[in-house]
């Protein structure tokens, strides 16, 4: 007997919730933060429904029905063309935007990079650049700095060493404003999208944004120039792209496909890391409890000495406040896909052309799924809690096949990072006011989180009782 086919989703269908935001609400929202644009029920409810300008959008927040989408289901669904004019003229057709097959290949090229075993091999990198960054702040005359600027620059110097083979010459300061103009407008670019403008349409910032462009993929084919004119074989990132060739084809990456996936990697790969550290920075600031057995944890694993490469495993607290902070602050707080092939869902008929939305940062603080979710605990990241959760409950580096390929790196060298200056300094929040998230593709504050630095007792060793 043949299965009746499941009715296809609609306002009507149970267990889904329609979001009655007017269109120009959701307009303005879009245009001044992405993030506020996410409708409110995605917060108490698992699927959500929202129909606008002929596009027929779902909200998908339960991990269930997250996995069955974008595991079970990934061959059905791809990019669609929302994300690739916000993201496509910076990062072309690289891992972050390509489509399959293309996106495959790509990855199975740069896979050797992100094994666990190389991954180790770079800890002594990422502790050599938090250890100049905290030789820095030990040298400067005033105390107060702004620490998302500061950890930009730190990430950015550990992609390119460790992924690039050094620096060469590039300007990080002109790189890190140029990424800043490039998201600026985003917003514009989201609300544009949606409206299904065309993409001549000018907009505020889009004029500087296109510059940006131009100047970082300038950057890009500079450095690839030399590579190839030096005929140096370096085992790193560029040189594994360099070599690569699609095993179907045998085509290898062209220069312009290198340069899409240098600008992914440079722009989203350490631009993500050093926003987690910022709001990780941010919050221990109004936590002093937290931060402290921060401190207690430092001394008892790396004792009265520098951090070193074995350590880095060992610090298992430090992790889990790293993992907290991108519960409440996901870098990347919105996965959008389309359905290309209509597929069934959680008894439900998704017809091609429908958007999927998978609303991370909703998800991180969903009622349903978390226990206060506003609160900063990092014991929800303890093993036999962790264990209890439901994997897709917690997904800063996206999903399925195409998660984050480097998440491990990322979260090893925010540990060390932290590890090597928390256990000099410690940062206080001047205004004493939390900073104010804001969606420009990546999750920024919306103003520079200025931070006042204070020396801590050597080695984090434990404060003398008052």
């Amino acid at each position: 007997m043949t299965a009746m086919p499941a009715p296809e989703i609609s306002p009507a269908s149970p267990g889904v919730v329609f979001s009655r935001r007017s269109p120009i609400s959701t307009i303005a929202r879009l245009i001044r933060n992405p993030l506020d644009a996410i409708p409110p029920e995605t917060f108490i409810h698992p699927l959500v429904h929202v129909e606008f300008n002929g596009v027929r959008r779902l909200y998908i927040t339960d991990p269930a029905l997250i996995q069955e989408a974008l595991v079970k289901n990934s061959a059905s669904l791809g990019k669609g063309d929302e994300v690739r004019r916000a993201l496509g003229p910076a990062l072309g057709d690289g891992l972050l935007t390509a489509e399959t097959p293309s996106w495959k290949w790509q990855r199975q090229a740069v896979a050797p990079a992100f094994q666990w075993e190389r991954l180790k091999g770079f800890l002594p990198a990422m502790i050599d650049a938090a250890e100049k960054r905290r030789d820095l702040w030990a040298l400067l005359p005033h105390r107060q700095l702004d620490i998302g600027h500061e950890m930009m620059q730190t990430t950015f110097d550990i992609i390119v060493e460790t992924m690039m083979s050094g620096r060469e010459n590039i300007d990080v300061a002109a790189v890190e404003r140029s990424v800043s103009d490039y998201l600026g407008p985003s917003g514009w670019m989201f609300a544009l999208g949606v409206l299904k403008a065309p993409e001549w349409v000018p907009y505020p910032g889009k004029s500087r944004a296109g510059a940006a462009v131009a100047y970082l993929r300038g950057v890009m084919r500079d450095m690839l120039e030399r590579r190839r004119a030096s005929g140096e074989d370096r085992k790193d990132l560029v040189g594994m792209m360099l070599a690569a060739h699609d095993p179907e084809t045998g085509r290898g990456m062209d220069d312009e496909n290198i340069i899409d996936n240098l600008m992914t990697f440079i722009t989203a790969g350490h631009e993500t890391t050093a926003l987690g550290l910022a709001w990780t920075f941010h919050l221990l600031a109004a936590h002093p409890d937290v931060e402290q057995k921060i401190c207690e944890e430092l001394h008892r694993v790396v004792g009265n000495g520098n951090v070193q490469p074995e350590h880095i495993e060992k610090l298992t607290f430090l992790k889990q406040v790293f993992n907290e902070t991108m519960r409440l602050y996901p870098p990347a707080p919105i996965i959008v896909r389309n359905v290309e092939q209509p597929f069934d869902l959680g008894g439900h008929h998704l017809p091609k052309g429908m958007v999927l939305m998978i609303p991370i940062y909703a998800i991180h603080r969903h009622k349903l799924l978390w226990e206060a979710p506003e609160r900063f605990d990092p014991s929800r990241f303890a093993p036999e809690k962790a264990k209890e959760r439901h994997r897709y409950a917690f997904m800063p580096f996206g999903a399925g096949p195409r998660i984050c390929i480097g998440s491990a790196f990322a979260t090893m060298e925010a540990v060390a990072i932290l590890a090597v200056l928390l256990q000099r300094f410690r940062l206080a929040n001047p205004g004493r006011r939390p900073a104010e998230p804001l969606m420009r593709i990546t999750l920024r504050p919306r103003n520079p989180m200025m931070m006042e630095l204070a020396d801590r007792p050597p080695f984090c060793s434990p404060l003398e009782p008052a």
